[in-house]
């Protein structure tokens, strides 16, 4: 049962298959574009999704392993991430539930990566999401 893949909500570099399977070795499968609703993104040393009614993050919808999700957040600076449930509604299909991985607790408001937010705008743009968000996603950081 281990070995059985299962849906994960990916809203930040991973959302770019070639990376998870060039740098990091798993093999995602079924990519789609996604997004949940009531979370906002936030960008500091690292990302992260946080609870907010009103708000939309973008990502991909991907199944992998459990060992490939245990290799991938066994890496340096991934171990805080911790898994949750959330409902990602693929923009081309019905709703799906999924694990998403997040920081247990949010950075400060002050804290910026505008090198990341960057590399995560070009993958965004990549998968062509919207530019609004995009662009929120620049501003972010």
């Amino acid at each position: 049962m281990a070995d059985r893949p299962v849906d994960v909500f990916f809203y930040g570099l991973f959302m770019d298959a070639d990376l998870l399977r060039d740098e990091y070795g798993v093999a995602p499968v079924n990519p789609r574009r996604a997004f949940v609703d009531g979370f906002e993104l936030r960008i500091g040393r690292r990302s992260t999704l946080v609870p907010r009614p009103a708000a939309r993050a973008y990502g991909t919808v991907v199944a992998l392993s459990h060992p490939e999700l245990e290799r991938l957040y066994s890496g340096p600076g991934l171990e805080p991430y911790r898994p949750e449930a959330v409902l990602a509604r693929p923009l081309d299909g019905e709703p799906v539930p999924a694990l998403c991985y997040c920081l247990p607790e949010a950075p400060p408001p002050d804290e910026r990566n505008p090198e990341y937010a960057e590399r995560l705008a070009r993958a965004l743009r990549k998968l062509d999401f919207p530019q609004e968000y995009v662009a929120y996603v620049v501003s972010a950081a």
